[in-house]
C-alpha cells in the first residue's frame, strides 16, 4: 500500500548491554559448533521484563516524537505531542504473565488515555505487520492522528534456549518502539506491503499432534525438519525467497524506486547462513547496505529488528536526510512484509 501522510516521528530502544558470544562459550552456555558459523558476535541478555523494556523503548519514542513533529496551528489543540489514538504491540516469547495482555501494560506505563491497545503476534514479522495496521488504522479516519507500535522479547529459560532452541539464530533481549503520525516526522513511510504463503505454517508445526500446553523449552528444529522432509528442501528454500522478494519489489514499485535507490537495507539479525540464502542473495545487495553488521552484536530482536534497526540507523547519522530505506522482515506463518522509508530533516538528539 502506498502512503502519502504517514510519518515516523519517533523511535526508541532498550537493549541491555551485550554479552560476547565467546563468553557465553566458556561458561558453558553454548557449543561452537551451534553458533560459529552464524557470525553473530554479541546478544542482549535482559533481566528485565519484555514488556517492561518495550515501555521503556516507549517513552523514549513518544519524547523523540514530541520533538520531531511540528507545532500544532491551533496552541490549544487537545492533540498533543502525547495524545495516541492506537498501541500496538508486537512479541514472539512469553511476556510475563499467564491471561494477561502486555499491550495494554504498554499503554499504562507509557501512554496512559482510553485508546485501543492490542497485541499482535506474527511472530518475527510482527513488528512490520504492527506498522501496516497501525499505518491503514490512522488512513482510516481524518482524527486519527497517531499511533505507537512497540515491540517486546527476553528469550530465556525454561521456554526459550537463545542459543539452541532455532539453529542458525541466536535471539537477543530488547525493547523497540515508533510512532507514526499524520502530523509530520522525520521520515516519511512511502510504502509497506505484506505476502503471505500459509502452506508453509507446517514448519512450525510439523506432525506432531496438537498439544494441550506449551513445551519447554521450545523446539523449532524437528517441526522444520519434518515439514521439509515433506515438502522438500528446494520447494521450501524457492517459497521463502520468493516471498520476500515479492513482499519487497511490492513496496519498491508501490513508493516508486527501485533497489539502486535505497540507500540502506534493514534486515532481520539472523545468522549469516541465514541471511545469505533468505535476502542478500535474492534481494542482490551487499552485507555493506544493510544493518546485518550492527545487528551481529544485538541478536534477533524477534519481532523487533526492523523498528531497532532504524532507530541506529538514524541515531548514527547514517541515514542522511533524503536517504531512503527499506525494512524488510518475515515470520512464521509465513508472512513477509517490506516498507519504503525516506528521510527528511531530522536534529541530533
Amino acid at each position: 500500500m502506498r502512503f502519502d501522510d504517514i510519518h515516523v516521528a519517533g523511535t526508541g530502544c532498550r537493549l541491555p548491554d551485550p554479552t560476547e558470544t565467546a563468553d557465553a562459550e566458556r561458561a558453558g552456555l553454548c557449543e561452537h559448533k551451534d553458533v560459529w558459523r552464524t557470525g553473530i558476535e554479541a546478544v542482549g541478555i535482559a533481566k528485565e521484563s519484555a514488556p517492561e523494556m518495550a515501555a521503556d523503548a516507549a517513552r523514549q519514542a513518544l519524547a523523540d516524537a514530541a520533538r520531531r513533529e511540528p507545532a500544532p496551528d491551533d496552541p490549544d489543540d487537545p492533540d498533543g505531542p502525547g495524545a495516541v489514538d492506537l498501541v500496538l504491540h508486537a512479541s514472539v516469547h512469553y511476556q510475563g504473565h499467564d491471561l494477561w495482555s502486555a499491550a495494554s501494560y504498554v499503554q499504562r506505563e507509557a501512554v496512559g488515555g482510553s485508546c485501543p491497545a492490542m497485541e499482535v503476534r506474527q511472530q518475527s514479522n510482527g513488528g512490520m505487520a504492527a506498522m501496516e495496521l497501525a499505518a491503514a488504522f490512522l488512513m482510516s479516519a481524518p482524527s486519527r492522528r497517531r499511533a505507537l507500535v512497540t515491540t517486546g522479547d527476553r528469550f530465556c529459560a525454561p521456554g526459550f534456549d537463545r542459543w539452541r532452541t532455532d539453529p542458525g539464530t541466536i535471539c537477543g533481549d530488547g525493547g523497540t518502539a515508533l510512532v507514526l503520525s499524520r502530523r509530520g516526522g522525520f521520515a516519511r513511510l512511502r510504502s509497506l506491503a505484506t505476502v503471505s504463503d500459509p502452506g508453509l505454517e507446517r514448519l512450525g508445526r510439523g506432525t506432531a499432534p496438537f498439544a494441550d500446553a506449551p513445551s519447554a523449552p521450545i523446539d523449532a528444529e524437528t517441526p522444520r525438519a519434518e515439514a521439509i522432509s515433506e515438502l522438500g528442501f528446494t520447494e521450501v528454500l524457492e517459497r521463502l525467497r520468493d516471498g520476500q522478494v515479492e513482499a519487497a519489489e511490492t513496496a519498491l514499485a508501490e513508493a516508486g524506486a527501485r533497489r539502486d535507490d535505497i540507500d540502506w537495507f534493514v534486515l532481520p539479525n539472523l545468522g549469516l547462513p541465514k541471511m545469505d540464502v533468505q535476502f542478500f542473495e535474492p534481494l542482490g545487495i551487499s552485507r555493506e547496505r544493510t544493518t546485518w553488521d550492527w545487528g551481529s552484536r544485538v541478536g534477533h530482536l524477534g519481532a523487533g529488528d526492523q523498528i531497532a534497526g532504524l532507530d541506529e540507523l538514524v541515531r548514527s547519522g547514517r541515514l542522511r536526510p533524503g536517504g531512503r530505506c527499506l525494512l524488510a522482515g518475515v515470520g512464521a506463518g509465513f508472512t513477509w512484509s517490506a516498507a519504503v522509508l525516506e528521510m527528511g530533516h531530522r536534529e541530533s538528539r
